[in-house]
């Protein structure tokens, strides 16, 4: 046999197993990991996603919510388990895009730890405020404000996340300060928020426009680049009047770094085709309020690396800390 045939045969019987062991993945339960509490957008994606993986699979895909520290708690466990594509998780703009810059000590590494899969989706946030506010538009509430300097307290998902820095840049651009109100998840952010509690939130278009339509909530802006269909009457906060305002939310699947590029793309193909189903696209667009990404895994790591830099230079603004 001939040399180069020879190496060509070695390499090729090399990448056999890795070969095999990727059209058979998986062999065994797959566990998507959210880093924040049950109830919110994080956590319906994932189990969206999830229901028609396992039905694919024939495998079970379990959703496992491991909340704590703004998501650093799951998101921490993700990075230190096996890269064997069985432990994965529903990630996002706090944990991956924000973090980084707000903790000076991650227990994780975004770029180094993680190997992108897919980015799942992006959502806007939408400024909303309790009905008993006096505030019926952005400029009223930046009046409401100015008069009440310290006193107007607004909720987040926690020290970190899209809603905190959606308000922390509100702040800087409008020149009003307010009081942040972090909770551990959307959940109980906008329970509180429900009750009276705190003024307003920038919260993720799932978890807040279902009690816009209810009236329990004020929408008075969206923070995307563009009305969305799903409050077509709600203006941008451009269009309220906070020049070159734009904050979205956005989320994806990610795997521990070293994972195998087999098992990521055959994740990537197997999860792109679930974003595509029309029941799917019904359940996690909530009715045009979130835009559906998809892409390749090395799309995805160039936009987390954009966000990355997009978001430090919002937290050296801002002056944003952790409570």
């Amino acid at each position: 046999m001939r040399t180069p045939l020879r190496i060509l045969l070695v390499i090729l019987l090399a990448c056999a197993p890795l070969i095999a062991g990727a059209q058979a993945y998986p062999t065994k339960p797959v566990r998507m990991i959210v880093p924040y509490p049950a109830g919110g957008y994080y956590d319906l994606l994932a189990r969206a996603i999830g229901q028609k993986l396992s039905e694919a699979w024939g495998q079970s895909l379990l959703v496992e919510n491991r909340a704590g520290a703004n998501g650093i708690v799951g998101t921490d466990y993700v990075a230190k388990s096996a890269a064997d594509g069985y432990t994965i998780m529903m990630g996002g703009i706090g944990p991956h895009g924000i973090n980084p810059s707000l903790y000076p000590k991650l227990p994780y590494d975004t770029l180094r730890d993680f190997a992108p899969v897919i980015h799942v989706a992006t959502a806007p946030n939408v400024l909303v405020v309790h009905p008993s506010l006096e505030a019926r538009s952005v400029t009223e509430l930046i009046a409401l404000a100015r008069t009440r300097a310290h006193r107007l307290s607004y909720a987040s998902n926690g020290s970190g996340s899209s809603n905190h820095l959606s308000a922390e840049m509100f702040s800087t651009a409008v020149g009003v300060q307010m009081i942040h109100v972090p909770y551990k998840g959307s959940a109980p952010a906008v329970t509180d928020l429900l009750g009276g509690q705190v003024n307003l939130l920038f919260g993720t278009m799932g978890d807040v426009v279902p009690h816009i339509r209810a009236g329990k909530l004020r929408a008075l802006a969206v923070t995307g680049a563009r009305r969305i269909a799903a409050l077509p009457d709600v203006p941008t906060m451009i269009e309220a009047g906070v020049s070159g305002y734009e904050s979205t939310a956005w989320f994806g699947v990610l795997a521990p770094a070293a994972t195998p590029t087999e098992i990521v793309t055959r994740l990537n193909q197997d999860i792109g085709r679930t974003l595509q189903m029309p029941d799917v696209l019904e359940k996690i667009t909530l009715q045009g309020s979130s835009d559906i990404i998809g892409g390749t895994p090395e799309q995805f790591g160039a936009f987390i690396r954009a966000e990355i830099a997009k978001w430090a230079r919002v937290v050296k603004e801002s002056g944003a800390k952790t409570d």
